[in-house]
């Protein structure tokens, strides 16, 4: 039995280099998706609700894949964190995150698109970032420039240098993609890592 083709609904480069650590073929598409949180949504359903919505818009044109989709939704004393897109903005987000905690949810859906079952769970990451200094913080981002990531800085990077604690799920999901999850979603679609 040939393996159904596999989709990651993300531009992410930081998703495709951890979807090739599981070595299986896999192709990448643009899931063109508002990202913006709607009223009242709590971080964990705006990050599941994200990731549905990604799997769905790029469903369409592959009728017998299985689509990957992730969104990743950083909350911090109660307000969501999207990506800052600015420096100015990533200063904001340091500022306000040192020496405070900020769970990270990193959502996964796995829509096989021939029978139409869709698997969708969150990870959560608990992250603590050290009382940054200004400098600290400006150091970080002139040589790191994180302004794609959800709250500011990147792990797998210069960003763990932040960091006086972390926790959760799956490291891989603070990255963007939990994997642990995928691999679990794939064995009940019968997908064969080995």
């Amino acid at each position: 039995m040939n393996s159904p083709l596999l989709v990651l609904a993300s531009t992410s480069i930081y998703r495709s280099e951890l979807l090739t650590r599981l070595q299986i073929p896999f192709i990448t598409a643009v899931p063109n998706v508002d990202e913006t949180p709607l009223p009242n949504e709590s971080a964990r359903q705006t990050s599941l609700r994200l990731a549905q919505l990604k799997a769905h818009a790029v469903a369409q044109n592959f009728p017998d894949a299985l689509i990957i989709a992730s969104d990743q939704v950083a909350l911090l004393d109660g307000q969501q964190l999207g990506k800052p897109l600015t420096h100015d903005n990533a200063v904001r987000q340091l500022q306000a995150m040192r020496g405070k905690t900020t769970i990270f949810y990193t959502a996964l859906t796995l829509l096989n698109r021939k029978t139409g079952t869709l698997q969708s769970e969150v990870a959560e990451n608990f992250v603590t970032l050290r009382d940054l200094s200004n400098a600290e913080i400006e150091g970080y981002l002139r040589k790191e420039q994180p302004y794609h990531c959800a709250g500011s800085f990147k792990s797998e990077g210069l960003g763990i240098a932040l960091m006086s604690a972390m926790s959760g799920d799956d490291p891989n999901a603070l990255i963007g993609l939990p994997l642990i999850l995928l691999i679990q979603m794939l064995r009940r679609e019968n997908v064969a890592l080995f």
